[in-house]
């Protein structure tokens, strides 16, 4: 077999498992969303309608007008926006801390901080919701963006600090002869360099808000999120499953998932495998 030939045998192979790999993410996605356009009736015939004979926004009114998504619209980006704010600011400078002035006191906080991810929120909940009782804060927008930014926390310096590890410390050394203090190294001279790893964490960190769904079950009865919002779907009785609604509301929740993805995809690759490997 001549070498061109074997390029041409691994560029069909790689194209097929491109194609193939897209194709198991993207058809549940798009049968997701024709879910969403169908009329009830249609869901299920046999065999599938890949395209809809009749396209309908009922599903979508029925949120709008029924369920009242835009409320928890806005309930969810008010508190996903001010945790993704809050816990990136915290944890660029917790993990600069914790990679740049390395002492015992801090090792062992930063343990502490990682071995937090491992205990099941189920075993805090309660003597949290004593204390967030006990500050007023259980069904307020405060409350809640500080259980969000605190299970953020974690993974954030995880991935921060092993990034950080990477950059040399040459350049703030450097920075620091022409008179930069410290507040200013990392403004203008670490941060900028971080920019895949912010971009990485923000990105799964939004997914994370938006997929939460025991915080707000458990600590928010008049806040209602997205995906709350899904187990208060209206039905005929308990055992009926609006399969319709499921869908739209799931379009809605993927939408700026989606959009997010495709703005800031090409520092998700860069600072995942920067950030996971220790240099």
């Amino acid at each position: 077999m001549g070498k061109h030939l074997k390029k041409k045998v691994f560029k069909v192979f790689q194209w097929s498992l491109t194609v193939l790999t897209a194709a198991i993410i993207l058809i549940p996605l798009y049968w997701i969303f024709i879910s969403s356009v169908k009329p009830s009736t249609e869901l299920f015939t046999n065999p599938i309608q890949w395209i809809p004979r009749h396209v309908t926004l009922k599903s979508y009114q029925t949120l709008i007008h029924t369920v009242g998504i835009f409320p928890q619209i806005k309930n969810t980006l008010i508190i996903t926006g001010v945790t993704l704010i809050l816990s990136t600011a915290i944890c660029i400078l917790a993990s600069y801390a914790f990679e740049r002035y390395p002492s015992k006191g801090l090792s062992m906080a930063y343990g502490l901080i990682v071995f937090s991810a491992l205990i099941p929120g189920i075993v805090t909940a309660r003597p949290l919701y004593d204390y967030l009782r006990s500050l007023k804060l259980v069904d307020t927008y405060p409350g809640l963006i500080l259980l969000y930014t605190s299970s953020l926390i974690p993974f954030t310096i995880l991935i921060l600090r092993n990034y950080l590890g990477s950059i040399p410390i040459d350049i703030e050394e450097a920075a620091e002869i022409d008179g930069a203090n410290h507040m200013q190294k990392l403004m203008f001279v670490t941060l900028p360099l971080m920019r895949p790893a912010v971009a990485t964490v923000c990105i799964i960190n939004f997914i994370s808000c938006l997929n939460e769904f025991f915080i707000p079950l458990f600590f928010s009865q008049k806040i209602k999120v997205l995906t709350i919002g899904i187990s208060t779907l209206p039905r005929a009785n308990a055992y009926d499953v609006p399969w319709d609604l499921l869908s739209a509301m799931g379009c809605v929740i993927l939408a700026p998932i989606i959009i997010f993805v495709m703005i800031f995809e090409e520092n998700i690759m860069d600072g995942i495998m920067a950030g996971g490997v220790k240099a």
